[in-house]
């Protein structure tokens, strides 16, 4: 059952992602939980893939919480925020935090409606592409909830915090342009998946190692102390250093193209 809810397409090392309840625009019901969790899980430990781009399939990326689906069954509640360590991400917050952990870039491509657990899901990627009408909304306070899948994570590095409460508290729907103004969505374009995969592309030209290595550094530094981040570029570069893919790229950026050697599989970020 779970795995009508996700498709996973690996095609030339990046990794097609796509919500897959177009029917039900999406919507998140348990099934779809927890094939998030073990797409994110299995995506995790495939050290050959390069990107990772997160879509849904139909007119919307996600329209949020299947409500009647888990309000239906108590211990589906139960399932979704239960945790043995207060610290760590529930599986309702893991469809969401759960993308950091992949040690490659995740672009999610958002059309239609990117509502509640939608947005959450989505703020969990590393950039997000977005289409100027696109529909997004920190839903949750329309039923007398508050966001609690993982997204305030990365909303207190994107949002002040006075349009964070203002998102929240009113619940209101807001076009992808005026996400981009603020400054929730990385890029507008009329085309999301064909420009997430063309940056992905892109990035494909860089040292695996390297781009695993920043976004671990900048993931862990952006907040906290300033002794550690400067412990971590040195260490981070280190380990960069001593590994085959640094060589690759200095040799090719100084040769041309059809000389151009490929990399190998990255360390273990």
């Amino acid at each position: 059952m779970t795995e009508q809810r996700v498709s996973v397409e690996i095609t030339h090392n990046i990794a097609h992602v796509k919500l897959n309840r177009a029917d039900k625009l999406n919507a998140l019901d348990m099934p779809m939980f927890i094939a998030i969790r073990q797409t994110i899980k299995t995506l995790r430990k495939n050290r050959d893939i390069r990107a990772v781009i997160l879509s849904g399939n139909g007119e919307d990326f996600c329209s949020g919480l299947d409500v009647k689906s888990i309000m239906k069954s108590p211990m589906s509640m139960i399932k979704l925020l239960f945790k043995v360590l207060p610290w760590h991400a529930n599986l309702a917050q893991v469809v969401s935090t759960g993308w950091q952990d992949i040690p490659v870039p995740v672009i999610c491509a958002i059309h239609g409606r990117c509502w509640g657990g939608g947005l959450q899901i989505a703020l969990g990627a590393d950039f997000r592409f977005a289409t100027p009408d696109s529909s997004l909304s920190i839903l949750e306070g329309k039923w007398g909830l508050i966001p609690d899948m993982g997204g305030t994570i990365a909303l207190r590095d994107l949002l002040a915090i006075d349009q964070a409460k203002k998102l929240a508290m009113t619940a209101e729907a807001f076009t992808g342009q005026q996400a981009l103004a603020l400054n929730l969505v990385t890029e507008i374009t009329a085309s999301p998946l064909a420009d997430a995969h063309t940056f992905a592309l892109t990035l494909m030209q860089q040292s695996p190692d390297a781009i695993a290595a920043n976004k671990k550094l900048y993931n862990k530094s952006w907040q906290g102390s300033k002794g550690w981040a400067l412990f971590r570029e040195s260490y981070y570069q280190i380990r960069i250093l001593m590994g085959k893919n640094v060589h690759r790229k200095i040799y090719n950026q100084t040769h041309k193209a059809e000389q151009h050697k490929p990399f190998v599989a990255r360390k273990k970020w």
